[in-house]
């Protein structure tokens, strides 16, 4: 440490304090604007019953009950450095920095309740602030209340509400919820966690003007109201242009509308006028059938007269034609019948001659019969004696017995080989099913198991799936790497017992049950590069000790324990890679790790009292014993020992390297049988080969020795088919006289057939003779009545038609007369006139402009109709739906014209407060950025602060990004909680909050416990930057606080260093002797020495 004197500060402390705190400067007053103080800056705190959470590591120490009964901390206007071991109360200062500032108590990441901040068994206690202010210092009180969590609040002096001293701490420029002024311990992590806007608003607010976060507070807001007003105007510009678009169609409507209503009009004048003209056409036609109906009745008197004589001829004829029409019947009725009777006659001739026909082709069938059989009968002739010269050959070949009697006895001996050779294949066969059935439930076994890591390989990939896509990057590029890589400790640990899987799931951290273990650490670092670099996954890794550990022997002998229930040490519950096995007893000392029984939870209290013992299990268990390096009392914390969730699923290695021997030793049987199963086939086929050869000869001997009584079987069926021709022949003399018999019957039925059709056709002849003479007599007759009935049917014609005419004429001429006066008022009516009213004179206009003709009226009628239906669905709503959106266009285009001046004038204001937001915010991260690189270059190191937008109009998308580079092989990368260790985010941390220590706005700022992770070069050069830029005159206050501190630092003047001691023997701090201290302790240096 520096040697300068320092000027000593006491802080007051209560009665019994457990804690006290020393401060290396001299006690200020009330106000300290001679002393460097800012505006804002804390001058004094004071806490009573306020709790100090001891903690160590996470483990609970035993004085965590102890409190600050009373105590007054008195910090320095520049940096102050908070010191002391952990669990001493340090944080509690900041604690109480925090709930006095009206803080909210997630700020701390502790207690979520603030009567949790007041010492146990207390009712109440309370937190005191004086803030320097010009003109006088602010007093903020805080009395805290633990059976309602409620807190009184006092203002110099006077009770108050919470809201005030928020406005109050606000007016000072203080932000204990802003990460970049307030950095309590457990927050620390979590600025690295800050996305890049998180961390622009916290700067913002921390050290740019008063108005720069309201101006960017308003931007976004105006961004949100741009765009409303853009969509707005969009929304408006596009339902006009639809709105335009129905209006036009409309319009057209309209217009269309206005033309059928032109076309309905011509067509009610035009069925107006037709009733008119249908009565004029009416009445002029009455006219006319009048003058036709009298001449007709003229001519009708005259015809009457000339006919009467025509008459009295006709009549007579008829009466003469009556009996000769009678006799005509009867002669035809006498002339049907005798054609009827030839017609039979006939049909009897025509079977008669068919039956002749048939009898004639039955002889001529069996002369072709007899000459068939003839030929059959010398056919067969032919063939028995052709068999018989075949015959005669055999009889000259030698006999073939003894040979098939060699063929039989040979074929006898391939059977009973082949049988043999069956026999030996059947057994093969069957020991090969064996063999397969053996090796299948093998290999099933074996996928057990492989399906055992493939379940560990889902687990993991549940977990954590970047480390699963590393593991695959791993096995497909094993070949880069020269040592020893080992997958995930998960992966590769087997328990074996998975009993005991818990024990070493809690013991090791997921961190490292995720992490790969390397042999060497240019393996590592490539492994970095491509995996983490370049595919940006969230790996972590290990580097396994150089000397090995995996065999180191524990202190003590398992055997010395088991009288506390101690059956084994948790390295022989499992087994693993000997990287792996190195790191876990070098890291995690599993081979001094016991694991017991409820014995020793029955013993516990025994057993936590042997001196060799830090760390053992129970059954569910785990007990770690601490002893405090200040006061040497020991402390035990335990914890359940939760179930496995990852190393349960174990597989037997032994087992599995035996399964794979036994596998190969049936795949090596298999291929002896499979060799042996083709010599066998060979000899198989052998056998095959010759029996076919032995059987195709055989068939052949037993042909040629059957051929002989086959040729001898074929002569004699022939033979006695050529008896049996020979017996069967037809007499054809027999039957040629038997066709003549036949023939001569039929004939002589023939001839009376032919006498009785002569008769018939002669007295046929006779009728028709009869008839025809009667029938000229009568054509006669017929002639003379068809003249005369031709003359009186022309003047009955005309008579009829004359009486006709005259009495249609009599009744159009009164269906006229009705006709006219119906039309008359049905022309009245549709006119709308009165009975005696006369045509009016518009009407009268209008309908000499029209035709005056039915047939032009109709065809103009038709017409306007046609154009009239060519408007369908047209009404007068189109007219009033026209009208109303042209009054809505109007309005729409005068909204336009509203709004978008609106936002022209919207927009002009943006870009104000842009310019009055954005330029100064620019200069500001340059400033940042100048200092945080000065800072980085300090360490040799890279850093840089930007100002990150996509679009310089997306105001709620600006951020700041910090981009750092600790290693002269990498790369710039953002800060994150994933590419940088903690250590590194520390230290970029640090670095940022100092760049701002000079811009800063805010009075004082706390970082508690960053240093923490740093490696001693790094920590001794943040140091130094923190010192020079704290230290400078009139910069604001900063607390930074540490459980530790390298040697040699470099110290200043205007630092105060804050010592926090506990102990249950601790003196006061006004009671404090530094110089007495400092007197034992060099007397205690030359002792040792």
């Amino acid at each position: 440490m520096a040697t300068q004197k320092k000027k000593i500060r006491y802080s007051n402390g209560g009665q019994s304090s457990a804690a006290s705190v020393l401060t290396s400067r001299r006690p200020s007053e009330v106000n300290e604007a001679d002393d460097g103080f800012v505006e804002g800056s804390v001058v004094r705190i004071t806490m009573k019953n306020f709790i100090c959470l001891g903690e160590v590591n996470g483990y609970l120490l035993p004085w965590r009950s102890w409190t600050y009964n009373y105590i007054m901390v008195r910090p320095g206007p520049n940096l102050n450095m908070i010191i002391g071991a952990n669990g001493t109360g340090k944080s509690s200062i900041v604690c109480a920095i925090c709930l006095s500032l009206a803080g909210k108590t997630t700020v701390l990441g502790r207690d979520d309740k603030v009567g949790g901040y007041v010492k146990t068994g207390c009712d109440k206690g309370f937190v005191e602030i004086e803030l320097f202010k010009s003109g006088g210092n602010v007093i903020i009180n805080r009395e805290i209340h633990v059976e309602n969590n409620q807190s009184v609040w006092k203002l110099n002096g006077r009770i108050c509400n919470q809201k005030t001293v928020e406005e109050e701490v606000k007016a000072l420029h203080i932000q204990v919820n802003n990460l970049c002024q307030f950095l309590p311990q457990e927050k620390v992590g979590q600025f690295a966690k800050m996305s890049k806007i998180e961390l622009l608003e916290a700067t913002e607010k921390s050290v740019g003007s008063p108005e720069m976060f309201e101006y960017h507070c308003e931007l976004k807001n105006s961004r949100s109201k741009d765009r409303e007003m853009e969509n707005v105007i969009k929304e408006k510009t596009s339902y006009l242009e639809k709105t335009k678009q129905r209006f036009e169609r409309h319009k057209l409507d309209e217009n269309r509308y206005y033309e059928k209503q032109r076309h309905l009009n011509a067509i009610e004048l035009i069925e107006k006028k037709i009733p008119w003209v249908e009565y004029e056409t009416t009445r002029e036609e009455l006219e006319g059938v009048k003058k036709e109906r009298d001449k007709a009745k003229k001519q009708l008197a005259v015809l009457k007269q000339a006919h009467m004589p025509m008459l009295t001829k006709l009549q007579s004829i008829e009466e003469h034609l009556k009996p000769s029409e009678e006799q005509m019947k009867a002669k035809s009725a006498a002339i049907k019948e005798a054609s009827s009777k030839c017609k039979l006659k006939r049909d009897q001739l025509d079977r008669m001659h068919k039956d002749i026909e048939d009898i004639k082709q039955a002889f001529k069938m069996k002369q072709t019969e007899e000459e068939d059989q003839t030929k059959r009968i010398k056919n067969i002739i032919l063939m028995i004696e052709d068999l018989k010269v075949v015959l005669a050959e055999v009889d000259k070949q030698p006999d073939v017995t003894p040979r098939i009697t060699e063929v039989n006895a040979e074929l006898r001996q391939i059977q009973t080989e082949r049988e043999k050779v069956q026999k030996q294949k059947a057994d093969l066969r069957q020991e090969k099913d064996n063999l397969s059935a053996e090796l299948r439930m093998l290999e099933k076994k074996l996928t057990d198991m492989n399906n055992v890591m493939t379940m560990k390989e889902e687990k993991l990939r549940g977990r954590h799936r970047d480390t699963h896509t590393a593991v695959e990057w791993l096995r497909q590029h094993r070949d880069l790497f020269s040592g020893n890589v080992c997958e995930p400790l998960m992966l590769v640990i087997n328990m074996k017992d998975h009993r005991f899987a818990k024990y070493l799931e809690n013991h090791i951290s997921f961190n490292d049950l995720r992490a790969f273990v390397f042999q060497r650490k240019e393996d590592m670092d490539k492994f970095l590069f491509e995996v983490r670099d370049k595919m940006s996954l969230r790996i972590n890794v290990i580097i396994a000790p150089t000397e090995t550990w995996s065999r180191a022997p524990p202190s003590r002998h398992i055997e010395s324990l088991r009288r506390f229930g101690f059956f084994t040490y948790l390295r022989e519950t499992f087994d693993a890679p000997e990287e792996v096995m190195s790191y876990l007893c070098q890291q995690y000392k599993v081979h001094e790790i016991p694991i017991g029984n409820e014995q020793t939870e029955a013993m516990i209290a025994t057993v936590i009292k042997e001196p060799y013992i830090k760390v053992l299990y129970t059954k569910d268990q785990k007990y770690t014993v601490k002893k405090s390096f200040y006061s040497n009392i020991t402390s035990t914390k335990n914890t359940t020992v939760y179930p496995s969730k990852y190393l349960s699923i174990t597989v037997d290695a032994e087992q599995k390297r035996q399964l794979e021997q036994q596998m190969n030793v049936c795949r090596s049987k298999l291929r002896d049988i499979d060799e042996r199963l083709n010599i066998i086939q060979n000899e198989a086929t052998a056998l095959d080969r010759r029996d076919n050869e032995l059987l195709s000869e055989k068939k052949n001997l037993l042909e040629s020795k059957g051929k002989k009584r086959q040729l001898e079987q074929k002569i004699s069926t022939k033979q006695d088919r050529l008896k049996q021709l020979e017996h069967s022949g037809i007499d054809l003399k027999k039957a040629e006289a038997e066709t003549k018999k036949k023939i001569i019957a039929v004939n002589s039925k023939k001839k009376s057939v032919v006498t009785t059709l002569i008769e018939q056709i002669k007295l046929q002849a006779k009728l028709t003779m009869e008839k025809e003479y009667l029938a000229l007599e009568m054509m006669g007759l017929l002639a003379e009545k068809t003249k005369l009935e031709n003359l009186c049917r022309e003047g009955t014609s005309g008579l009829k038609a004359m009486t006709h005419q005259c009495s249609q004429l009599e009744e159009s001429a009164a269906q006229l007369k009705i006709q006219c006066k119906e039309n008359m008022e049905r022309a009245k009516s549709i006119c709308k006139m009165q009975p005696n009213e006369t045509l009016p004179r518009n009407l009268h206009d209008a309908f000499s402009k029209l035709p005056n003709t039915l047939d032009e009226l109709d065809a103009m009628l038709n017409e306007e109709r046609s154009r009239a239906e060519s408007f369908p669905g047209l009404t007068k709503k189109v007219v009033e739906e026209c009208n109303k959106q042209a009054q809505e266009i109007k309005q729409l285009e005068q909204e336009l014209t509203e709004k978008n001046a609106a936002l022209i004038a919207f927009r002009q204001k943006m870009s104000e407060a842009k310019e009055y937001w954005l330029t100064p915010l620019k200069q500001l991260v340059q400033q940042i950025n100048k200092k945080f690189s000065d800072f980085f270059r300090a360490l040799e190191c890279t850093g840089e602060v930007d100002l990150h937008y996509d679009n310089e109009d997306e105001y709620d998308k600006y951020g700041i990004s910090i981009l750092v580079k600790f290693h002269e092989s990498s790369q710039l990368h953002e800060l994150t909680q994933f590419h940088q260790s903690g250590g590194e985010r520390s230290v970029a941390t640090m670095l940022y909050l100092m760049a701002l220590q000079e811009l800063i706005r805010c009075p004082f700022r706390v970082v508690d416990e960053i240093n923490q992770g740093m490696d001693s070069i790094n920590e001794r050069k943040v140091f130094d930057i923190l010192v020079h830029t704290a230290c400078k005159e009139r910069t604001s206050q900063y607390f930074f606080i540490t459980p530790k501190l390298l040697q040699n630092l470099t110290y200043v003047e205007e630092m105060t260093i804050l010592c926090v001691n506990n102990s249950s023997h601790m003196l006061c701090s006004n009671e404090w002797d530094e110089s007495a201290f400092l007197q034992r302790c060099q007397q205690k240096k030359k002792v040792q020495a």
